[in-house]
């Protein structure tokens, strides 16, 4: 449902990757149909929780939280996968491992958060991810309520994107065979 341009398929060959390619990838991620609707429902849930209590409830502050969420989402996107990967000389796609056991593919599709490829195809540690999103949460400062500013909210906020790209990265590796599942039975 969510989308996906960033993942290269088991056995696929992945051509040299490129500064504008990596922007062209955060573009498609951030701006894809489906990022829309479900940042309305992301808004939505926020507005239910009063997160922001300060903007109060109501369309007006509905707006804020989906702009606000839109821009999150927008934000993280673009440092992880274009300015964060350039910077640091990675490449930001999700190399399916595509077989072995459950186990051994989850532990792989885990690892991804803290190892990630050069753009010369030598593993090494994913700045790209962890700082990409750690700089994405301090600018989010700039727009985010006062109240949110905090240490701890900013942390928090990194903290979540990491887990939110970690977990994504486990539906990456194991979407082929759900999508093969239900393929078959239909």
């Amino acid at each position: 449902v969510l989308p996906n341009y960033t993942s290269v398929g088991h056995g696929q060959m992945a051509p040299p990757l490129t500064t504008k390619a990596t922007f062209a990838m955060a573009s498609e991620g951030a701006f894809d149909k489906v990022v829309f609707p479900f940042t309305a429902f992301t808004a939505a849930v926020a507005q239910v929780e009063n997160q922001e209590p300060e903007w109060g409830q109501g369309w007006g502050a509905y707006g804020k939280r989906y702009v606000m969420g839109f821009a999150d989402n927008t934000l993280s996107s673009f440092m992880t996968t274009a300015v964060a990967p350039t910077f640091f000389r990675q490449d930001p796609r999700y190399f399916v491992m595509g077989e072995g056991s459950r186990w051994h593919r989850m532990a792989y599709a885990l690892s991804r958060t803290v190892v990630t490829q050069s753009r010369f195809g030598h593993a090494q540690f994913n700045f790209s991810d962890i700082l990409g999103n750690g700089a994405a949460a301090e600018i989010m400062n700039a727009y985010h309520p006062v109240e949110d500013r905090t240490l701890s909210a900013t942390v928090n906020r990194w903290g979540m994107q990491v887990l939110y790209d970690t977990i994504t990265d486990v539906l990456k590796e194991f979407w082929p065979d759900i999508h093969r599942h239900f393929h078959k039975t239909s």
